[in-house]
């Protein structure tokens, strides 16, 4: 109730005995809100005017036939409204010791959330600490510190920036568009990282290979394993087969890394055209 500089009254009585009365009043109201589609969802968001002391026989409530809600100069930070308000009548009927009829008179106001913040701070940073970790896929496979820790940075930013968001927000029972948002692009990155244990191990195969076909090398040509009846003819027999396996772990190795090249940029630009059809234009079912 504001009083300053005195209270917010206005009283009108016509000569026709018609009484018109305004008070000014600053309320605080809660919305219950269905978080799914966040931050891409449609909030419908109720009030109620209702006579608590008096049924219908002394008070009847009506909307004025023109502007009855307004709301055209309200700005909010998160929210813009996507249509005008609904108003309707909310009658109901109520036994206190006898049936008791009173009027309730009932606006919605259909609320829009701005994704522009989000669109800056979530979505575009995590599209690029995706994209970050498909280089990995280009930087040669025998440079394993780079690779580890460009692996191990983007899941590790993924993870901190995943927990910042779910700081500012309510603790709910179900999954939000953000949490799998947030999860599709950590198993994206940590899916990058796996790739690259993969290749090392291969990288590993091929260097034991190689470290055998040295050895394999140095006895073909040593008089004293010749005296001992191993000819070189086997050990030659030999060295190719290790030989051919040894380019078989190599090239396993770099097709895997041309595959992915490829592989997840489609994969990720299919999961983005799938993820934002559905959050934006599929039907917004639990506002019904």
């Amino acid at each position: 109730f504001h009083v300053v500089t005195v209270p917010n009254r206005l009283l009108h009585i016509s000569r026709n005995g018609t009484v018109f009365y305004s008070i000014r009043l600053s309320l605080t109201l809660t919305c219950r809100m269905n978080l799914y589609n966040y931050p891409m969802d449609e909030q419908n968001c109720p009030i109620y005017i209702e006579t608590y002391g008096y049924t219908e026989e002394n008070v009847l409530f009506n909307w004025k036939s023109v502007d009855a809600v307004q709301v055209d100069d309200v700005e909010m930070p998160q929210f813009y409204f996507r249509k005008s308000p609904a108003i309707s009548k909310c009658t109901r009927t109520f036994k206190y010791g006898s049936e008791a009829t009173f009027t309730c008179l009932s606006t919605t106001l259909h609320l829009q959330r701005n994704i522009g913040y989000y669109m800056a701070q979530v979505f575009v940073p995590s599209i690029l600490i995706v994209i970050l970790s498909w280089v990995s896929f280009w930087i040669h496979v025998d440079a394993i510190p780079a690779r580890i820790s460009l692996g191990v940075l983007t899941v590790l930013t993924i993870t901190t920036q995943s927990a910042g968001i779910r700081a500012s927000l309510p603790r709910v029972s179900y999954i939000k568009a953000i949490d799998v948002w947030n999860s599709a692009c950590l198993v994206f990155v940590f899916t990058a990282l796996l790739e690259y244990a993969y290749i090392n191990v291969q990288t590993r195969r091929h260097q034991k290979s190689a470290s055998k076909e040295t050895l394999l090398t140095i006895q073909a040509s040593n008089p004293l394993v010749l005296s001992q009846g191993v000819t070189p003819a086997r050990c030659i027999d030999v060295r190719k087969t290790i030989g051919a396996r040894e380019m078989d772990y190599l090239k396993r190795a770099r097709t895997i890394d041309r595959v992915a090249r490829f592989a997840f940029p489609i994969s990720f630009a299919i999961f983005n055209i799938t993820f934002w059809i559905y959050y934006m234009f599929a039907h917004d079912y639990q506002n019904d």
